[in-house]
């Protein structure tokens, strides 16, 4: 080998070499962002369950409340029928003013703003539940896409250094960006593609 070969093949060697070590800082780029869409699907997806349970627990609430509303509103109904059977001046009265107690509950049952615990409060607060929930399950589909997008550069990337084909890191850039693309629509606009 000659030395004017010997120096083209030094040449080539730190060429490759330099391009290596760009191909590596591009995957472990890709990689950080890979992390960043990890941890924000992750987040959003416990969000999501943890929003649920609390929508079901509150209708679950919601169809207690209904259940003891109708209960009294039937004893209710029921003893004025039988108001009218009894003879007794002070047993009518008695009857009379647990009526009216019954249909006190039973106007509670239905709202209680103080304490939020109202079926007509439990149903607002139940779907606002729902509304959180289903933003979190969006954020957590745009990060679960942006993420496979990241993990299908990083491989992309890698084959470049084994195959040397430029292509491959150019796609896999490309990818990269459609994964920070779908990050942020996760992080600003959930709703403003719909994926599932």
């Amino acid at each position: 080998m000659g030395a004017h070969e010997s120096m083209e093949h030094a040449e080539h060697a730190e060429h490759a070499s330099g391009s290596n070590k760009r191909i590596a800082l591009l995957i472990a780029v890709i990689a950080l962002f890979l992390a960043f869409s990890e941890t924000l699907g992750k987040g959003a997806q416990t969000d999501s369950i943890s929003k649920n349970v609390e929508a079901s627990n509150l209708w679950a609430f919601f169809q207690a409340k209904s259940i003891r509303r109708t209960t009294v509103q039937a004893v209710a109904e029921h003893a004025k029928l039988s108001l009218g059977l009894s003879g007794d001046d002070a047993q009518k009265a008695a009857l009379a003013k647990q009526i009216d107690d019954w249909n006190k509950a039973a106007a509670r049952y239905r709202s209680e703003p103080e304490t939020g615990e109202g079926s007509e409060q439990l149903a607002t607060r139940a779907k606002k539940a729902e509304e959180a929930r289903d933003l979190s399950m969006a954020r957590y589909h745009h990060y679960e896409v942006a993420s496979a997008a990241f993990q299908i550069g990083i491989v992309l990337a890698s084959a470049t250094i084994i195959t040397g084909m430029i292509a491959l890191a150019w796609v896999a850039g490309a990818l990269a960006l459609t994964g920070l693309a779908f990050t942020a629509i996760g992080l600003f606009a959930p709703h403003a593609v719909h994926l599932m």
